[in-house]
């Protein structure tokens, strides 16, 4: 099966870009199927990372990021996918 863990954080003010930079350059213990990493508007940064793994499996996560660097708690999900309906 695969699961799909999501990690989404609002960067403090003015430090949109330092916390990407961050994001992009934290590795996890284990290598996922695939990792890819978004912006949006208000500094948000997403990773979503795809493992070969059950949905309750104890997998590598990004951290809370330190000093300041975002205004709130990081926001966490897993996913599993869900079959096309023919």
């Amino acid at each position: 099966m695969t699961v799909a863990l999501m990690w989404e954080a609002r960067a403090a003010a003015g430090r949109g870009e330092e916390l990407l930079a961050w994001a992009r350059a934290q590795r996890l213990d284990g290598e996922p199927l695939r990792r890819e990493t978004f912006r949006a508007p208000q500094d948000r940064v997403l990773v979503i990372t795809w493992w070969d793994a059950d949905f309750d499996a104890d997998l590598p996560e990004l951290p809370e990021p330190e000093g300041g660097l975002t205004t709130r708690a990081v926001h966490r999900w897993r996913f599993e996918p869900v079959p096309d309906e023919s």
